[in-house]
């Protein structure tokens, strides 16, 4: 299994499959890099390099006690980049939490992206603030903090009810991807999951917005109750040049598991028409 060193030191896992132009899958809170594992094979049978890390203090990754922001999350993704020799511009896709190091990474390494691709993300600004009125109130954020230090496990029981739009009646998901997203989540570290969460909470990638250089795409659902839209994926849609936005109506955070063929969908098209030799099978045919 690979891992790269990190600045300072840290032991950071990522998977390295398939070969041709690169494709680095940033995964969200709190889980690991498997949940881009159907993309990726899709992708990688299709004329991509997946890069997929686990974010440290995450998964497989070293749970460092310092180094949980944006700063460092991102030069852990060039650590992960120059151990796997990748030296061209690569495109970034980041999901929920992930999306913030497609920003901060941009702003740090200019000229390293190649395309740029936020599902259900959390930039330009969680935070409700005066001149961020669509924000998530700091209330919330301190009841998260609260359930996660009271009882973790218990906390994420419910989280991923709303991370998914399960209902009383009906669930988009099976029972078994709720228990498999609760395991990713036990395998973080306490202090780097608390840390992690006021990084995504308070970080302010507004001003990283004017780094967005390359072809952007925003995904997102208009029910997402865990990540806004209207303060997120519309606000980056309408700052952005070019910028292209898909809604997906009615659907809640955890698309990649909830529209998770739609959205494979989207990342090949995406993709395939911007970046390097991508693409070359197409989606329905045998890879």
């Amino acid at each position: 299994m690979p891992y790269a060193l990190a600045n300072d030191g840290a032991e950071l896992f990522y998977k390295d499959w398939g070969e041709g132009s690169p494709v680095v899958l940033l995964h969200g809170w709190p889980l690991t890099g498997d949940t881009f594992d159907d993309a990726a094979i899709a992708l990688a049978e299709r004329g991509f390099r997946c890069i997929v890390p686990d974010r440290r203090g995450f998964g497989r990754s070293e749970q460092t006690w310092t180094g949980n922001d944006y700063d460092t999350y991102a030069d852990d993704v060039a650590a992960i980049l120059d151990e796997a020799g990748v030296d061209e511009p690569v495109a970034l896709v980041g999901f929920s939490m992930g999306g913030g190091e497609v920003a901060r990474f941009q702003t740090r390494f200019p000229g390293r992206t190649s395309a740029a691709v936020l599902i259900s993300s959390i930039v330009p600004y969680m935070l409700q603030t005066d001149d961020n009125p669509n924000g998530v109130p700091q209330s919330v954020f301190d009841e998260m903090t609260a359930g996660m230090k009271k009882d973790r496990e218990h906390f994420f029981t419910g989280f991923f009810k709303d991370f998914y739009g399960v209902g009383t009646l009906s669930s988009p998901v099976s029972d078994e991807v709720l228990m498999n997203s609760w395991r990713q989540t036990m395998l973080s570290g306490t202090k780097n999951m608390l840390d992690a969460a006021k990084a995504f909470a308070t970080t302010d990638f507004r001003p990283d917005l004017d780094s967005f250089q390359s072809p952007t795409l925003v995904i997102h659902g208009t029910a997402d109750k865990t990540v806004p839209i209207d303060a997120t994926g519309r606000v980056v849609a309408a700052q952005v040049p070019g910028a292209q936005l898909i809604e997906y109506d009615g659907s809640a955070h955890g698309v990649f598991a909830t529209d998770k063929q739609r959205l494979i969908e989207d990342l090949v098209g995406f993709l395939g028409t911007r970046v390097g030799q991508g693409s070359a099978i197409p989606l329905n045919a045998e890879a």
